[in-house]
């Protein structure tokens, strides 16, 4: 039995949740997601709480029954708490600010790179600071990795975008003789 996709989600007051078939549309104070699951998946709303149920033991069902139920919950969290993802611009020169609603990067190449978001992402700079917010896990998610692709931190000074709560291994330098 799946642990994970036995456990009911608690739907918060102010969401609404709309389910046609295999599809699922979750709206909150943040937005509106929808999303299409496994059609093999039964998800049904019992008052207050959705229950995702799973017709075999196949262990493809099982599979599919965790995960079902932990992209339904993130769904539901996402349009009433929100998620986020903080980067921090580290070095000589390197800087991030708003320009609109598109994040403007120097990061030591010869010209700015400008980040548009996508149409639910937001960004919000603060000092070195860039946070990341999204009602979808996914999109939050992929945007802060796209931006941190731009100039991964190095080994040897550590400069460059890295995540708030990511350590960077420091390599020694040459050493004299």
């Amino acid at each position: 039995m799946s642990r994970i996709g036995k456990l009911p989600i608690e739907v918060p007051s102010g969401v609404q949740v709309t389910i046609k078939g295999s599809e699922v549309t979750v709206k909150g104070k943040l937005g509106e997601l929808s999303r299409r699951f496994n059609p093999d998946m039964t998800i049904r709303q019992d008052g207050t709480q959705l229950l995702v149920e799973r017709p075999t033991d196949l262990r493809h069902h099982r599979a599919m029954h965790g995960l079902t139920r932990a992209l339904l919950s993130n769904m539901v969290e996402g349009v009433s708490t929100g998620f986020e993802k903080k980067l921090v611009v580290i070095g000589t020169g390197y800087r991030a600010q708003l320009q609109g609603r598109d994040l403007q990067l120097s990061l030591g190449f010869s010209h700015d790179i400008l980040v548009t978001p996508p149409p639910n992402v937001s960004f919000e700079v603060e000092g070195g600071t860039i946070t990341v917010k999204s009602a979808d896990k996914h999109m939050c998610g992929q945007v802060a990795a796209d931006i941190r692709k731009l100039r991964p931190p190095e080994p040897y000074k550590g400069k460059g975008v890295r995540y708030q709560d990511e350590y960077v291994r420091q390599k020694a330098g040459k050493s004299k003789v």
